[in-house]
């Protein structure tokens, strides 16, 4: 069995597309697609449902994927051990985090990249659900996320802050002179808000819920920088985690404004897989963690 047949398996079952996976693995289609025939003639079995598009995996492609991600992964990881034993560790650190992370990236960046000169960091917007399947499927080496609101499974956590609520609007709006808001004042303008395929919006759905509200957004995105933009505009207001209060202090147009009322934090922090062997970019991860790690209040 090739291994690269594998790394076009794979490939395939992500981007779901023939041009795309081959793009991405830097071949050509007609290569891409006799490396996949020769993986099915291996296994006697069709692994890909195809006609002139990519439509799916067969039900012995779906049962072979985490097996060939586990296989993939587990190169990889040797690779990484072996050059790790002999020199300071080098290559890319893959980091996935939930938009409402994004602030935590310079800070573990920096501690990171400083205990290890010869690595780089890739860093790339995430839900959580996809951040847990990128660990188990050695797509990506860390995550930053919630730590416990649906956790995410088989992980080592380091809490890294504690993230409470703010409501944002644009200066001008009429929240100038506002030291404190009410959560049901917040909720009765026209908010925009992360759609709620997103933890954030449905932690924020229940912590509304448990006051006896709900919330209507006039509109959704799956990114903070979306919601930014609209509240830029004058026509909406938004509510974000305090981290990027602390972001974009000293931005003129933005009013940050907290809540009159006090609300449980919730934890963010670093996941690794928790597997044995672990791999030497999850140990540096953890490291780098614990320089930043949240101590328990007093």
């Amino acid at each position: 069995m090739q291994l690269r047949h594998l790394r076009y398996f794979v490939t395939l079952a992500r981007e779901r597309h023939f041009a795309k996976a081959a793009a991405a693995s830097g071949i050509s289609q007609p290569t891409l697609s006799a490396g996949l025939g020769a993986l099915e003639a291996e296994f006697g079995r069709r692994l890909v449902e195809r006609d002139r598009r990519f439509i799916g995996l067969t039900p012995h492609g779906e049962a072979m994927l985490p097996w060939a991600e586990q296989i993939l992964g587990a190169v990889s990881g040797m690779a990484s051990a072996v050059a790790a034993t002999a020199e300071p560790l080098r290559g890319e650190f893959g980091l996935a985090a939930i938009p409402a992370a994004l602030p935590l990236v310079g800070l573990f960046g920096e501690v990171l990249l400083a205990q290890n000169p010869g690595i780089t960091l890739a860093v790339r917007s995430a839900t959580s659900r996809a951040i847990e399947h990128g660990l188990h499927a050695f797509e990506v080496d860390g995550g930053l996320t919630y730590l416990d609101h649906e956790p995410p499974a088989n992980v080592l956590a380091v809490p890294l802050y504690a993230e409470r609520y703010v409501f944002l609007a644009a200066r001008g709006t009429g929240f100038d002179d506002h030291a404190a808001i009410g959560w049901d004042e917040a909720c009765s303008v026209d908010l925009c808000l992360l759609h709620q395929g997103m933890q954030y919006r449905r932690i924020l759905d229940e912590r509304l819920a448990a006051r006896g509200l709900a919330v209507s957004p006039r509109a959704t995105a799956d990114s903070h920088f979306a919601l930014f933009a609209m509240v830029h505009s004058g026509a909406f207001a938004t509510i974000v985690p305090d981290g990027y209060a602390r972001l974009m202090a000293g931005v003129e147009w933005a009013r940050f404004v907290p809540f009159d009322e006090a609300e449980d934090a919730r934890r963010v922090g670093l996941v690794v897989v928790n597997r044995d062997p672990m791999g030497p970019m999850a140990r540096a991860a953890l490291a780098a963690a614990r320089v930043l790690e949240l101590r328990p209040a007093a």
